[in-house]
């Protein structure tokens, strides 16, 4: 089964949202099959739970992240991983730094959402991920840049709750891009007279 490795700095903020949002929607998406969704950070806080605002965002869109304990990404953990998602470029270049090997599966959250946009798609599964990433990599590779100067997801550690509610919000925008960017739009679901319905 694919699996997929959402990182960010401590693993406390911003990637346990982003997992949980990304686990909700594939699992919406693909049921018993949908692909393995875990998260690390670069500097880990080895233990710790999210944040209570990160919690608290989360959780004002219907995903529960309170159970989540952090841990600090270590190589053997990302070379397990089909798909390494970065928060920021920082942390994308810090997982090639220290496995080379991973550049062709490692992406910035938004970086990996222009390249699937500029690439077609039809509706596939999980098995499709990996063809999918390695033509985004070759784009990439290419001189794709699509926005570089807005790679990042902002941290918000030490803000407001308003914060994380808008880190939230993006996330989840940009999670839903991601999902129908790697495997399709949904396809509508057939009437009585096997015809599909007209996707809004």
């Amino acid at each position: 089964m694919s699996s997929i490795l959402v990182v960010c700095t401590g693993n406390v903020c911003r990637s346990p949202i982003a997992e949980g949002l990304l686990r909700s929607a594939l699992a919406r998406r693909f049921g018993p099959d949908t692909p393995g969704v875990s998260s690390a950070g670069t500097h880990g806080w080895e233990g710790s739970g999210a944040m209570p605002e990160s919690v608290e965002a989360a959780r004002e869109r219907e995903i529960d992240i309170s159970m989540h304990v952090a841990r600090r990404l270590s190589v053997g953990m990302a070379l397990e991983s089909d798909l390494l998602l970065a928060m920021a470029g920082e942390h994308r270049d810090a997982i090639t730094e220290a496995a080379p090997q991973l550049a062709g599966r490692t992406f910035t959250l938004k970086e990996l959402v222009r390249l699937l946009a500029a690439i077609p798609v039809t509706a596939g599964g999980p098995q499709d991920l990996a063809a999918r990433l390695a033509d985004a990599d070759e784009l990439r590779r290419g001189g794709f840049q699509g926005n570089p100067l807005d790679e990042d997801i902002s941290d918000p550690l030490g803000l407001p709750l308003d914060s994380y509610r808008a880190i939230a919000w993006e996330l989840d925008g940009y999670v839903t891009k991601l999902v129908e960017g790697l495997f399709g739009r949904p396809q509508a679901p057939a009437d009585i007279f096997g015809e599909r319905k007209a996707s809004s």
